[in-house]
């Protein structure tokens, strides 16, 4: 029985870990596409369109680092 909730702590941190990197891969992805289009549409904001994109890029990494310390903190858990 042991061996089996082992295994499935151990899957479901893999999955987190791979949902925590897509989901941030996505997002940072779809800002810095918004950002590059707002600067391509008006190169004399590019200051104020970089100062606005990088809190959310910030906070988005922030997730996923989190995701990931939980997930490993899963692991180390059961192990």
């Amino acid at each position: 029985m042991e061996g089996n909730v082992l295994a499935f702590a151990y899957m479901g941190a893999g999955i987190g870990f791979g949902l925590a990197v897509i989901g941030a891969g996505l997002g940072i992805g779809r800002l810095a596409a918004g950002a590059a289009e707002g600067i391509a549409r008006q190169p004399s904001a590019t200051a104020q369109i970089t100062a606005a994109v990088n809190l959310p890029l910030f906070l988005l990494e922030g997730a996923a680092i989190v995701a990931l310390v939980f997930g490993l903190l899963i692991v180390l858990k059961t192990a």
